[in-house]
């Protein structure tokens, strides 16, 4: 296996969708296709005679993830035409064993997952002895989005094995000549393909990048560290976000004041009484840059923020501030683009008494909100993400957009949103409201 294999993993739920994608990722020039293990849980192992009829001539990898009864699966997956078969190194040796007899008996061949293993160079080199043709140093999704690189586990197995190794993981065409550089065999994509408006172009990028070994710069289909959770999370919506939370985290009643404007910082919080002014303007001398300031003055409708508190704010480099309560002076504040949101307008303020604190846990929308959680608002409203998830929850929301774009496209193309995700197959059976 002298030059690098671009195989594409088709991490869809929906058969239509697949076959458009894999057809426009050939054009491309992708050499292996694989039906994932979302397509074959949705579809069955239909999705892999289909894609087999379809494309005859490509490799046909399925991605099966066998833990048990490893000769059972390998024939059906075999039989409906699979050329390779994923089995999961965790499983134990004798259902690794009787999987690469069952291929060996019925022409395919056996790829064995390190996925989730403490010590995957170790199981490489027994699953290696026992026969298995290929080795995949595997990053799963879930463990992409709080920042696991591949390229790490790729490094332990290369150096313990002989066989060809793939790379899955979160790979682009920056990201893909560095995995070919510490010695994957087959460096495998979905992500950065399936979720591409052009699968055809995105194919052709990544390729390049293979075959030169220079990375092709792209904006999309990145995995972001804690440090650049501020500019990742620029680049998506609330409701990016919303949904990357399972609609988590939403302040109920809380309305941008000042149109047009996009605030993400750290929360710095007030609980303040009713009307009570001085806490919130304390505040401000307290915040560090970049920090978004959150009140909680009981649903007030005396105000407790204005033009001089944005002034000072804005000084003081704060990105924004967020109100249960009452804000005025909004069209000073309008004229001074400063990200407001509230949940009342008023003219008339409180008095500054000093009663409450700074920097505790507060309530503000119905949401809890700590000191350091990440504060998102723009056009839509805002959203809290808690300190912890932050990495997490801002990759699962470019994730979240990045589908959306692929989906954009299909409808653009003729179709609706409704065909493409196929809404009727997917109702819940036996419906309850949740």
């Amino acid at each position: 296996m002298a030059e690098p294999i671009l195989q594409v993993a088709l991490d869809l739920i929906d058969l239509p969708r697949v076959l458009r994608v894999a057809k426009e990722a050939i054009r491309g020039g992708a050499q292996w296709l694989e039906a994932g293990t979302p397509l074959i849980k949705s579809e069955g192992l239909n999705a892999v005679r289909a894609l087999k009829r379809s494309f005859p001539k490509h490799t046909l990898v399925a991605d099966m993830k066998t833990m048990d009864t490893g000769a059972f699966e390998v024939e059906m997956a075999a039989k409906a035409g699979a050329d390779v078969i994923i089995i999961l190194g965790a499983a134990t040796n004798e259902t690794i064993k009787e999987a690469i007899r069952a291929a060996k008996k019925y022409g395919s061949e056996i790829m064995v997952d390190l996925m989730n293993l403490r010590e995957p160079a170790k199981r490489a080199k027994e699953v290696e002895k026992f026969g298995a043709d290929y080795l995949c140093a595997h990053v799963g999704i879930d463990q992409q989005m709080i920042g696991i690189d591949p390229i790490k586990e790729l490094q332990r197995i290369s150096k313990s094995v002989n066989i060809p190794i793939a790379a899955a993981g979160g790979i682009n065409s920056e990201t893909a000549p560095e995995i070919v550089k510490n010695g994957a065999n087959i460096v495998i994509v979905g992500g950065a393909i399936i979720k591409a408006e052009n699968a055809e172009d995105a194919t052709k990028k990544i390729l390049e990048s293979i075959k030169t070994l220079k990375p092709v710069k792209t904006k999309l289909f990145k995995k972001y560290s804690e440090e650049e959770i501020f500019e990742a999370l620029l680049t998506v919506s609330t409701p990016n976000v919303s949904d990357a939370m399972h609609r988590k985290g939403t302040l109920k009643g809380i309305k941008q004041i000042i149109p047009a404007t996009k605030m993400v910082g750290k929360a710095l919080t007030v609980l303040t009484m009713r009307g009570d002014w001085a806490k919130t303007v304390e505040a401000i001398d307290q915040a560090k840059e970049k920090d978004v300031i959150v009140i909680d003055s009981e649903k007030s409708r005396a105000a407790v923020w204005g033009e001089l508190a944005t002034i000072s704010a804005i000084k003081r480099g704060i990105r924004g501030v967020v109100i249960d309560g009452a804000v005025r002076d909004v069209e000073d504040i309008r004229e001074m683009k400063f990200p407001v949101f509230a949940r009342y307008v008023s003219p008339h303020a409180g008095e500054p008494k000093g009663f409450g604190e700074i920097n505790v846990e507060i309530k503000c929308g119905g949401v809890t909100v700590r000191p350091g959680d990440i504060i998102f608002g723009d056009d839509n409203g805002v959203v809290v993400i808690p300190k912890e998830r932050a990495v997490e929850i801002v990759n699962r929301a470019i994730d979240v957009r990045e589908r959306e774009n692929r989906i954009r496209e299909e409808i653009k193309r003729g179709s609706t949103l409704g065909k493409v995700l196929r809404l009727k197959k997917w109702e819940k059976i036996g419906h309850k409201c949740y």
